[in-house]
């Protein structure tokens, strides 16, 4: 069987040792006579196998030991709701700085339960810049600044880490965690839905520093609770356990890759390729995001027509290079250049977009 390369923004490629292994595992795991997926979350082999999945984690990103790490159910969205819960009292402020379209998510899932204030938005500008942190608008009394570190829709991301004074920064790292090194002591929260970089769909990862769980919120249920969740190691309920497993499996292979440092250097090269691709084939193919802020792991480009990009997508997936269409919010082509996408893949498509101009420019 030969593999397509996938471009998938999400659930996205994984990692081709990591299925197999998971496949291999499947019907006996570690020869307890059941798989994975059948023994109890509270077993003494399901409770080493997410230690270690947080203990990998945690070497790989370079957490340190005064944050907390959640494994919870669901995706960044549901974190989007539970950020205001736990971190803002009610009818205080908060601070949303918004450059894409999961910027806009999160605003809109936190609204029911805090007075969002808009920072700073680059809609009116099409989302293709980062609005000048000299322009944002915070409130000192916020009970903490949102951003979203890559957006995957709109291909930009934040280069560098704001300084937004003694508020504590909360970003969406859904889709560029582990994907170079980050300093995490400058966040008070990071949050990723695993689906792009660490793992399968259906298991996000919480990173939250301790002491932001000592705040008391708003009134809320045990299980929408940060506090709940820490205190029982993520198993307050019967967690997501295959996901867990499998996200265990990528974060180990990232390591044996050589870990973010590793990564930085594969993601820089590919975007690179990409983006020349792009920028040297004189407007055939546009990319309007700003230079400064173009995502390494999201490149979304425009072809001269709409029916000129569905015919792209079609011939690109009978060539092996699948999941290329764009977003439905803004249409034409993306790829999305994971920790998993080899380089090899990048180099498939920039041949294929140089075939394809030839034959149709």
């Amino acid at each position: 069987m030969t593999r397509a390369f996938n471009f998938s923004a999400g659930p996205a490629t994984l990692p081709e040792s990591v299925l197999r292994q998971a496949q291999a595992e499947m019907l006996d795991w570690n020869g307890v006579g059941a798989s994975i997926v059948e023994i109890s979350h509270r077993s003494a082999e399901f409770i080493a196998v997410a230690a270690q999945a947080e203990a990998d984690l945690r070497q790989l990103v370079g957490i340190p030991d005064d944050y907390a790490v959640l494994f919870l159910a669901g995706g960044a969205t549901t974190q989007q709701a539970l950020l205001p819960l736990n971190l803002a009292g009610a009818g205080q402020p908060v601070d949303y700085v918004v450059t894409g379209h999961w910027g806009k998510t999160a605003v809109k899932q936190a609204r029911p339960y805090a007075a969002v204030n808009l920072a700073a938005d680059g809609e009116a500008g099409g989302f293709t810049d980062i609005p000048a942190a000299s322009q944002w608008r915070l409130t000192r009394e916020a009970a903490y600044v949102h951003l979203t570190a890559n957006e995957t829709i709109h291909g930009i991301e934040f280069r560098e880490v704001p300084e937004v004074g003694a508020v504590p920064l909360v970003a969406d790292f859904s889709s560029s965690i582990a994907s170079e090194p980050i300093d995490v002591s400058r966040y008070g929260v990071i949050y990723a839905g695993a689906q792009k970089n660490l793992g399968p769909v259906g298991i996000s990862v919480v990173i939250i520093r301790r002491d932001l769980l000592e705040r008391a919120g708003q009134a809320r249920a045990d299980i929408f609770d940060y506090r709940a969740h820490a205190a029982r190691d993520s198993m307050l309920n019967t967690p997501p356990t295959w996901n867990w497993y499998l996200l265990g499996l990528t974060v180990k292979w990232m390591l044996a890759q050589g870990g973010v440092a590793e990564f930085a250097r594969r993601n820089a090269a590919k975007a690179a390729l990409l983006y020349a691709a792009i920028d040297g084939s004189g407007g055939f193919y546009r990319n309007s995001v700003a230079p400064a802020v173009r995502s390494r792991m999201n490149v979304p480009f425009f072809l001269p027509s709409t029916e000129m990009d569905a015919r792209f997508v079609a011939e690109a997936g009978k060539a092996g290079l699948i999941a290329l269409k764009g977003h439905k919010a803004v249409g034409g082509i993306r790829a999305s250049l994971y920790n998993a996408m080899p380089l090899e893949g990048v180099q498939a498509l920039v041949a294929f977009m140089h075939d394809f101009q030839q034959r149709n420019g």
